[in-house]
């Protein structure tokens, strides 16, 4: 296939036909080589969410995506409103699953007041009723993290990390919303702030003190270029700009990883048991 990749002033700007032609393609083979057929999607009204969830419609047909909205009491009702929104244009199937008893079941019964406590206990019930949902209807999870998160550690581990696998991983955040504008995401979804809506007033941006365009511009160098903190500064970022983003893909390195295995046989998963050759022995 001819490279994603366009030359020119913007490093980060992609043939996004080229893009959405090899996503959905990755999603039909990976999916259908596992021995499945459909796809869920947990739907939250961003655009992380929307972008999986209409290459998995066109990978797999419209009745084989189940789109499934989380909400907790304290989140956004527009966050709602806005992946019906998607799952209405896509023409997929949507449920929705409040997770605000479970939560606050676990949470009083252990008092748990931390916020981030909160916010990643409920990421992971999110996650939890997304796998029962797709053990109920025979389908994978497919997941809505992108570049920018996976690379700064953006994520919770077995909450909106976990998934069987991600067609957006490789792409920063603002290439999701090249893709978004191509794949014709309703205009108000590409263009709100992009929040994992935990909690009120939440956002990305906000959490991690780092503005995306910026940020993944220095990732691009930094990580796709391999260029050196040298480098980087001679193109214009700010010396503690560099420490603090590089600091952050170096600690989060384990949220990147399988779990480690000890090793203790010849033939140890993930790491001498790990190709497709091995899978038939």
């Amino acid at each position: 296939m001819e490279s994603a990749q366009k030359q020119g002033s913007d490093p980060l700007k992609l043939n996004m036909k080229i893009v959405e032609e090899l996503l959905v393609r990755f999603l039909r083979d990976e999916i259908q080589k596992a021995g499945f057929t459909k796809a869920v999607v947990g739907l939250s009204g961003g655009v992380d969410s929307a972008v999986s969830a209409t290459l998995a419609a066109r990978a797999l047909g419209k009745r084989n995506v189940v789109g499934v909205l989380l909400p907790y009491k304290s989140s956004n009702p527009q966050s709602s409103k806005d992946a019906m929104l998607v799952a209405k244009k896509l023409g997929i199937g949507a449920v929705t699953v409040s997770i605000s008893e479970m939560v606050d079941v676990y949470c009083e019964a252990h008092k748990v007041r931390d916020r981030t406590r909160k916010g990643n206990i409920m990421a992971r019930m999110r996650m939890i009723v997304l796998y029962d949902v797709s053990v109920k209807e025979r389908a994978l999870v497919v997941g809505t993290s992108n570049k920018t998160e996976i690379m700064l550690g953006y994520g919770t581990l077995f909450g909106d990390t976990a998934c069987a696998l991600n067609p957006l991983g490789d792409l920063y955040k603002t290439q999701i919303w090249q893709l978004a504008e191509a794949l014709k995401i309703p205009d108000r979804i590409v263009k709100k702030a992009p929040s994992a809506d935990l909690w009120i007033g939440q956002t990305d941006e906000g959490e991690m003190g780092l503005e995306y365009r910026k940020t993944d511009r220095l990732l691009y160098y930094m990580i796709d270029e391999r260029r050196s903190d040298e480098e980087l500064q001679r193109r214009g970022f700010d010396r503690r700009f560099v420490k603090k983003v590089r600091t952050m893909v170096q600690k989060n390195q384990f949220k990147r990883r399988p779990p480690v295995i000890a090793k203790v046989s010849y033939r140890t998963v993930n790491v001498d048991f790990r190709y497709a050759r091995d899978w038939g022995t």
